[in-house]
C-alpha cells in the first residue's frame, strides 16, 4: 500500500476525485431517472409502500419496528437505535413499483438488524465516529484552503483521520446496502408483492441507488489517497 501510494502523483489522486465527483453525478441522475420512470408505474399488487413494509415485516416476525412517514424526498431509511423504518411521502403512500422496492429495500435493513447481521453492527459502532468526522469536514476544508494545506500538516494530518474515517465507513456501507437489495428482491418475489415484469423495474431502481454508495466510497477513499500523497511529499 505504502510503495503504491508513493508511484501516485498529487496530479494523479486529483483526477481520480474528479472521476469520483463524475461517478457521483452519472449514479445520481440514474437514481433520479429510474425513481421519477417506476414511480409512474402502479404495481399490480395495488399495495402502498407502507403496506409493503408491513407486510414484508410481519412476515418476517419482526413485531418491533414502527413505520413512519417523513416528508423528505427519497430520504427512505431505517433507524436502528429507534428501531423505526422512515419512509418519504413518494414511498410511505405510492403503490408504484419504486415505492414498493425502495420499501422492501429498507425492511431488508430491519431484518439484517433483526438477525445480527454483522456488517450492519459494524456500521452501527462507526456511525459516531463518521457524525463527528463529516461535522468536522468543512472546517478541515476551509482550514486547509485558509492555511495552505501543502504546507500547515496538522490541518493535513487531521484531514487524512478524517477521511480515513469515513472511507472506512463507506466501506462497511457497501455490503450493507447490497445484502439489504438482495434481501428485497428476494421477499418480493417470494412473497408475490411484484410481477415477473415489475422485478425489472425494481432492479432498475434498487441497482441504480446502490451506485450512489459506491460513489460515496471512491470519493472518501481518493481524497484519503490525495492527501496521503501530499503528506508523503513534505
Amino acid at each position: 500500500m505504502t510503495e503504491t501510494i508513493a508511484m501516485l502523483t498529487p496530479g494523479t489522486t486529483f483526477m481520480l476525485i474528479i472521476f469520483a465527483v463524475v461517478v457521483a453525478m452519472i449514479a445520481q441522475a440514474r437514481v433520479s431517472s429510474s425513481f421519477n420512470k417506476y414511480s409512474r408505474i402502479r404495481a399490480q399488487r395495488r399495495l402502498s409502500g407502507a403496506e409493503v413494509a408491513a407486510d414484508i415485516l410481519r412476515s418476517a416476525g419482526i413485531h418491533d419496528v414502527q413505520i413512519d412517514r417523513v416528508n423528505s424526498w427519497l430520504g427512505d431509511h431505517y433507524d436502528p437505535q429507534s428501531k423505526c423504518l422512515r419512509l418519504s411521502p413518494g414511498v410511505y403512500d405510492s403503490e408504484s413499483v419504486a415505492a414498493v422496492g425502495i420499501a422492501a429495500h429498507e425492511c431488508g435493513h430491519a431484518i439484517q438488524h433483526a438477525h445480527s447481521y454483522a456488517p450492519l453492527k459494524a456500521r452501527m459502532a462507526v456511525v459516531p465516529a463518521a457524525m463527528v468526522a463529516s461535522k468536522m469536514l468543512p472546517f478541515i476544508v476551509f482550514g486547509g484552503f485558509f492555511f495552505g494545506m501543502f504546507r500547515f500538516k496538522p490541518i493535513l494530518d487531521l484531514g487524512i483521520a478524517i477521511y480515513a474515517v469515513l472511507t472506512l465507513f463507506q466501506l462497511i456501507t457497501l455490503p450493507v446496502e447490497f445484502d439489504a437489495s438482495r434481501r428485497a428482491k428476494a421477499i418480493l418475489t417470494q412473497r408475490g408483492l411484484v410481477t415477473p415484469s415489475e422485478y425489472g423495474g425494481v432492479s432498475a431502481v434498487l441497482n441504480a441507488a446502490a451506485w450512489t454508495y459506491v460513489a460515496a466510497f471512491l470519493s472518501s477513499l481518493f481524497h484519503l489517497l490525495h492527501l496521503l500523497v501530499l503528506r508523503g511529499r513534505d
